[in-house]
């Protein structure tokens, strides 16, 4: 997780591609609740999750019960997690500290990740092994079932030199154009290992992988696929509607002005 831009660019991704935004289900650091954008990943039931070390059990708990209670209700097919739990430029030097006192791999492009809320998921959707049947197991159980993890796809955004965007540059556009790369690797659920000592292991090696791959791209200009795809596909620019983008731009126009002469009406008729 790099920067502010990180979101907006998938966002972006997402939206190009028929039935992924209305089935998607945000987990982000709870600060933005209290954004602009809060009221809406409200209503859209995203998750929000508490930060810090001392929330960190709460935090998971919350997320389970969350994915109980909103993500398989509502039959969610897809989520979107930052493992990290925070910017590249903030977690860092934690990240490396970490590292040195754990004897692992000192990372420089990307920091490690943290497990609490991946457990969380896989220990809700992970397939387990189940010698029931549909008979003799409870509506929830099998409402479960339907929602289980079936794909973990691995997303590595990949900035020209390294230089991610920032929310200025979104904002004001004074930054010139740059081709952003993202790279995806899908993996099937069933080849994440039972245990949560072993998924850790597992998701500290992509980590790992994401570290060369960067530093490939920062020197090359490219990214290895071949040394990390058994079957790579071809590359996609990503093609947005634009006459879809004006239509909902022209649409918030208008009801913004509506909401804004109904509530003047309002305020006068009180007044």
């Amino acid at each position: 997780h790099q920067s502010t831009a990180d979101v907006p660019m998938l966002m972006a991704n997402f939206n190009a591609k028929k039935g992924v935004l209305p089935n998607i289900m945000w987990i982000m650091d709870r600060v933005f609740k209290f954004t602009n954008f809060g009221i809406v990943s409200i209503i859209h039931e995203d998750f929000f999750i508490l930060s810090g070390k001392a929330a960190r059990e709460e935090a998971v708990t919350l997320l389970m019960e969350h994915l109980r209670e909103s993500y398989i209700p509502l039959n969610r097919k897809l989520m979107v997690l930052f493992p990290e739990g925070g910017f590249l430029r903030k977690r860092k030097e934690t990240s490396q500290r970490y590292a040195e006192k754990n004897n692992l791999p000192r990372l420089n492009h990307v920091s490690l990740p943290r497990m609490g809320a991946m457990h969380g998921i896989t220990d809700v959707l992970k397939p387990h092994n189940s010698d029931q049947t549909p008979s003799t197991t409870s509506s929830g159980s099998l409402e479960e079932r339907k929602a289980e993890l079936r794909w973990v796809l691995d997303i590595t955004i990949a900035y020209p030199e390294g230089k991610p965007l920032d929310l200025p540059a979104i904002v004001f556009g004074h930054r010139k154009p740059c081709q952003t790369f993202m790279f995806y690797r899908l993996y099937p659920s069933i080849e994440l290992p039972e245990d949560r000592d072993a998924i850790t292991n597992w998701l500290f090696a992509r980590w790992e992988e994401k570290e060369k791959i960067l530093d490939k791209f920062y020197k090359t200009g490219e990214i290895p696929v071949s040394d990390y795809c058994t079957s790579p596909l071809p590359p996609q620019v990503v093609q947005q509607d634009f006459l879809r983008f004006i239509l909902l731009h022209l649409f918030f126009l208008a009801s913004s002005y509506l909401h804004y002469r109904v509530l003047t009406y309002i305020i006068t008729s009180v007044v």
